[in-house]
């Protein structure tokens, strides 16, 4: 058999490259970003993020003895070179498939992910934790973190590194920026940045390694000499970092892979109580031309042609959820000033994007900063602006706290457009909606509705513009719409009121969000069986539909709720009613379907949904599961 790679194809474990001469590493790396690159173009994933830091993973496992000594990648996604060095060559081309490997980092996946990540900026506080761990323990294991820039405008970063500046123990991040998270990177902090890199201090990639070298071969401490003070001071990255207890060096060419083994390796060999950041310059999708032109379409990539960059098109011409809540806004805000648009990062997957091309000044993306995000949008409220948080679900999790004490406490209308709710497929459980239905809905002064297709989506939004006095939030899934027609901007719902999809008798089905689908399909293929079943639509979860609800309970033998969310939302709430007004006395039965209790793995959606028990044959058989005990019951009697 023919190989395919001069070095990689003999490559299973970092210790296959430890002999490695300086220019092997080099030929080890375009193999490696070559063999990424075919991969993802077969399976989709984050493409551009994992391609600037290939000549940074092969130098760092070629120096640090992983997993002894603790390597730690912020967000994850980015990992996949070191997916390919550290065992799971063989495996990649399953990256997010069903049972294949994650496209984040994992620590039931293998020894070499230390810390599992699907959000941003946790890096350095774990870090720390190991390194303060090790310590303890009398370890003298390396601890290395690798953050990226976008995820340097979290304010958790700034919270661990002023942790790790006073806690006088070794720890090494790596400051890795390539001006480029998933949207162009905002705030202080990247101009900051910025001027470290067209500062006249700026030295070319050789002149800096000398002066490393220099200053590491002198005695680290308080008294080190000329060259270290100049490395801490004159350059003026040195400033904030040193400033907060951080040894700076920087910044670095990294895709220089000599530079960069030149400190790695000196850094390794410091022994001194105190945290080092070393701040490499990387390119985003480096090496691959169609990447390198557009960062920001290659962060995430669908299958593509490795030749032309081509990335496959959706067959379908439905416009998808965030399209529809975008172009809703949009047309919302061209009627009415008072309308801003504010998103975390993210403009593009929530459609925010489209709003600031037509608004650009009512339209602020704030970085990787739920919590400023929420808060900002409070202090909007509090003058008369109607905000829309643009945030998916996983990611408003980060800024609890905020909804709580900013928002509803106050009771002010910020309204929550959460995107991505549900499962979300090849991402996972780190980016799964499962639980703002609980969250939110467990909190006073909120409204919470949730779209069971894109025309509902539109008349919720039309309804959110006129809340004034209390927040509000609308949940809607991934993807695609189901194709139905959707209404004009005039059309709006009475809160707190459910609909009657279709009249049976016996049981009733209430719906929450957007399992009415499988509902409709269960509910026709209950019909060729005999069976005709009541269906409803929900739409609020708060304020409930209580006549809605006591009328179904009344009118019919079992109750049967279900929802894309996890134990405390929707069916908790309606199964509270009915315990508060004693209608489960009267021989009614009622069952809840909700996410099971588990965290489910990535797969295709629909796969993920029947694990889930929550597709069409699952509520087919809750059902046809309650008619059959009820017979029994009879027999019994």
């Amino acid at each position: 058999m023919n190989k395919k790679y001069k070095y990689l194809d003999d490559i299973n474990f970092p210790s296959d490259i430890k002999n490695f001469s300086q220019s092997e590493l080099k030929v080890l790396a375009d193999e490696v970003r070559q063999e990424m690159i075919d991969a993802v173009s077969e399976t989709g994933g984050h493409l551009g993020a994992g391609l600037g830091v290939v000549e940074l993973t092969v130098a760092l496992h070629y120096i640090f003895n992983t997993p002894n000594d603790k390597l730690i990648w912020d967000v994850g996604h980015q990992t996949y070179p070191h997916k390919i060095l550290t065992g799971r060559k063989d495996r990649i081309r399953t990256l997010r498939k069903g049972d294949g490997l994650s496209g984040f980092t994992k620590r039931s996946e293998s020894e070499y992910d230390t810390f599992g990540a699907g959000h941003s900026s946790t890096s350095i506080s774990s870090a720390l934790g190991i390194a303060v761990a090790n310590k303890l323990s009398n370890k003298s294991d390396n601890v290395v973190a690798v953050i990226g820039d976008g995820a340097m405008s979290a304010g958790m970063a700034y919270e661990a590194m002023n942790n790790a500046g006073a806690s006088k123990t070794k720890m090494i991040v790596i400051l890795n920026d390539n001006d480029m998270s998933i949207a162009k990177p905002v705030g202080a902090m990247r101009t900051y940045l910025a001027k470290i890199l067209s500062g006249k201090l700026y030295f070319s990639f050789r002149e800096t390694v000398k002066l490393i070298i220099s200053a590491f071969s002198k005695r680290f401490s308080k008294k080190a000499g000329e060259a270290e003070y100049f490395l801490r001071s004159a350059f003026t990255g040195g400033t904030l970092f040193n400033s907060m207890g951080f040894y700076y060096i920087g910044p670095i060419d990294g895709h220089d892979i000599d530079s960069l083994i030149s400190v790695l390796k000196n850094a390794k060999e410091i022994n001194y109580d105190i945290p080092i950041m070393i701040h490499i310059k990387t390119k985003k999708g480096k090496g691959y031309e169609f990447a390198e032109k557009s960062a920001d379409k290659f962060h995430g990539v669908t299958k593509f042609n490795v030749n032309t960059g081509v990335q496959e098109k959706s067959k379908s011409n439905i416009p998808s959820y965030t399209k529809v809540f975008a172009n809703t806004l949009v047309k919302h805000a061209e009627k009415d000033s008072k309308i801003i648009g504010i998103t975390a990062a993210m403009p593009s997957g929530t459609g925010m994007d489209i709003f600031g091309e037509k608004f650009p000044s009512r339209m602020f993306d704030v970085g990787i900063a739920e919590q400023h995000a929420v808060t900002f949008a409070a202090g909007l409220a509090t003058e008369g602006y109607k905000p829309y948080a643009a945030i998916y679900s996983t990611f408003l999790q980060r800024a609890y706290d905020q909804v709580v004490h900013d928002v509803a406490i106050q009771s002010l209308p910020v309204r929550f457009a959460i995107d991505r709710a549900g499962l979300v497929g090849a991402d996972g459980p780190t980016h799964a909606g499962s639980f703002d239905i609980t969250y939110l809905s467990t909190l006073p002064n909120f409204v919470v509705m949730a779209a069971s297709d894109e025309s509902e989506l539109v008349r919720m939004i039309n309804t959110s513009v006129d809340i004034n006095n209390k927040p509000s939030a609308l949940r809607y899934p991934r993807g695609n719409g189901t194709g139905v027609e959707l209404p004009t901007i005039n059309e709006k719902l009475e809160i707190g009121k459910g609909r009657i999809i279709k009249e049976g008798k016996k049981i009733a089905l209430i719906n929450f969000g957007a399992r009415l689908n499988e509902c409709l399909i269960a509910q026709e293929n209950l019909v060729k069986k005999g069976i005709n079943i009541t269906l409803a639509d929900a739409r609020f979860v708060k304020p409930l539909d209580e006549n809605l609800i006591w009328q179904l309970a009344t009118d019919h033998e079992a109750i049967i709720t279900i929802e894309e969310g996890s134990i405390g939302g929707f069916g908790s709430h309606v199964g509270q009613f009915l315990t508060d007004k004693n209608l489960l006395d009267n021989n009614l039965k009622f069952r809840s379907m909700i996410l099971p209790d588990r965290f489910i793995n990535h797969d295709k959606p629909n796969l993920m949904y029947k694990y889930a028990g929550l597709d069409a044959n699952s509520i087919e058989g809750k059902i046809l599961d309650i008619l059959n005990s009820k017979v029994i019951i009879k027999k019994t009697n």
